[in-house]
């Protein structure tokens, strides 16, 4: 039977290649800045060694991940899957660890967009910058999905390309012996401190989930745009990394929030103009994850919101524009406060910190349902299973060990506010409450019924 649609149905109107460009557009600023920090704890080579670790875990977990997408196309994402398997403790730590993935992405963005900014302008501040552009991308994610969609198409496709031509600029200035210079200076140590900013090239890809409500024939388009985005930022990753080591001194770019203008200016000298073209086509890759993780966080607090976990209000739904408009402005408040609290480095850890312990809440999800669901239609299997998610499952536990060893403040941080996050939840007594299956049921309902 047809389902119609509730005051608090998304619209359905994406398609494969938005779903690219969201995937590709929420991580590619993760190679405009953040993972050079890796270089100071690892070094070139050790760096390059925790990406390829990394690049493995990514391509295990997103072929795992897209059965669950698939399988339950929920703008909760993790949370959903989460609460399916595991029932509501396991739904609030997955919607716990997904909100500080996405709504501290957004910050530690802002910062490096200001810093870009100043880089080019040096009398504009870096943070009154990064707090602007937050006004201007809540507005923009507000007016609507598809708007917002056909946005991000635009502006991925031009960083991408900007990505390419860096790489064509500097390419053929690359040495062997500046990347091998002081390759591993801290050893096998330093390969796993610097995890958590090898997983910053990718992280946020799995956003493309909290948009699952809003895509039209999900079982085709979401396996399509995740892998397609995946490989996309593979090679773009790589690439970036490997030749900008080996143009100068890798340690004069391992701890700036601007690393690529900062490689062109050696190349073609800090007063050429195109030095000043690449730095503000460089804004384009910085935008569009920006702009994307204001969506995915967004879609994340509404979910929760609408089963339950949060006010009620932030599940409305703007009649005019059919977006969530008060979840965007309390995800725009948590940056806001982020922005003016704390640095590019923490910020990208507490990110990544919740990202991890997301990718392990999923993959847990995953085992659990094959076992308690084999009936539930899954349009897309995961390849090799179980092989594929026991990979992906270890690699997030290594890396979640390795964050909490050499980030025990912060990490404490993030683990305290779980524990407060339980200890609201129970007291309120929404542990007792099924206040979720029937939200699945008919989201699902009516994301394959149509509208």
């Amino acid at each position: 039977m047809m389902m119609k649609p509730t005051p608090e149905t998304l619209k359905r109107t994406l398609k494969s290649l938005h779903l690219w460009a969201i995937a590709v557009g929420l991580v590619i600023s993760g190679e405009y800045f953040g993972w050079n920090y890796g270089w100071g704890v690892a070094g070139t080579v050790g760096f390059l060694i925790a990406t390829l670790i990394i690049t493995v875990m990514y391509v295990t977990f997103i072929f795992s991940y897209t059965e669950l997408t698939t399988s339950i196309p929920h703008a909760g994402g993790a949370f959903a899957y989460s609460y399916r398997a595991m029932g509501p403790f396991g739904g609030l730590v997955a919607g716990y660890a997904t909100l500080v993935d996405f709504l501290l992405a957004t910050p530690a963005i802002a910062l490096a967009l200001g810093s870009y900014l100043h880089f080019l302008y040096p009398s504009i501040p870096a943070l009154q910058s990064a707090l602007f552009f937050n006004v201007v991308f809540i507005l923009l994610n507000i007016s609507g999905v598809k708007e917002s969609a056909t946005f991000s198409v635009f502006i991925t496709i031009l960083a991408v390309g900007e990505l390419l031509l860096f790489m064509g600029i500097i390419g053929p200035h690359f040495e062997m012996t500046n990347f091998m210079h002081d390759p591993m200076p801290f050893g096998w140590t330093g390969v796993f401190a610097a995890l958590p900013f090898a997983v910053w090239f990718y992280l946020a890809i799995e956003g493309v989930a909290m948009v699952a409500e809003e895509v039209k024939d999900p079982e085709k388009n979401i396996p399509k745009g995740y892998i397609s985005g995946l490989a996309t930022l593979t090679f773009l990753a790589l690439g970036v990394m490997i030749l900008t080591g080996g143009i100068t001194d890798w340690h004069k770019l391992s701890n700036i929030d601007y690393p690529l203008p900062e490689a062109i200016a050696v190349v073609l000298g800090k007063g050429s103009s195109l030095t000043k073209l690449f730095a503000s086509i460089g804004l384009f890759g910085l935008i569009a994850s920006f702009h994307g993780t204001i969506l995915a966080g967004s879609r994340q607090l509404f979910a929760m919101a609408r089963s339950g976990y949060l006010p009620r209000g932030l599940a409305k739904v703007n009649h005019r524009f059919k977006t969530p408009h008060w979840s965007v402005v309390a995800g725009g408040l948590v940056s806001f406060i982020a922005l003016l609290t704390g640095t590019t480095s923490q910020v990208i850890i507490l990110s990544v910190l919740g990202a991890v312990v997301m990718y392990l809440m999923s993959m847990v999800s995953l085992f659990l349902l094959r076992r308690q669901e084999p009936a539930l239609k899954r349009p897309f299997l995961a390849p090799f299973y179980p092989v594929f998610p026991a990979i992906a499952l270890f690699l997030s536990a290594l890396c979640l060990i390795a964050i909490v060893y050499y980030n025990l403040m912060l990490s404490g941080v993030f683990f305290a506010g779980l524990l407060l996050a339980v200890l609201v939840f129970m007291l309120k007594g929404k542990h007792k409450e099924k206040i979720m299956n029937d939200v699945l049921l008919e989201q699902s309902a009516l994301i394959r019924g149509g509208e």
